[in-house]
């Protein structure tokens, strides 16, 4: 395994620290901005290296989204 850990190219080295990372996000350990820290990049960029490996930033179904975004409405309502 040492063979595929030992890589010189920087960007294949960044993507493979991000996705060792990405259980402790999925399972919140840490936040993606805490695993940008981690990787000394910004939270931005973490999220691009996701997107690009099939990991989208958003795990809400569009009817969740739906009803999240209903919940703010109302909640902006009550407050306006």
């Amino acid at each position: 395994m040492s063979n595929y850990l030992n890589c010189a190219n920087p960007e294949t080295k960044l993507t493979r620290n991000a996705l060792l990372l990405y259980p402790y996000i999925l399972n919140q350990t840490i936040s993606h901005g805490r695993a940008a820290e981690i990787l000394e990049i910004r939270k931005s960029e973490l999220i691009d290296i996701y997107d690009k490996s099939g990991y989208s930033y958003l795990d809400m179904t569009m009817t969740e989204l739906d009803s999240e975004l209903e919940t703010f409405r109302q909640l902006k309502k009550e407050t306006t």
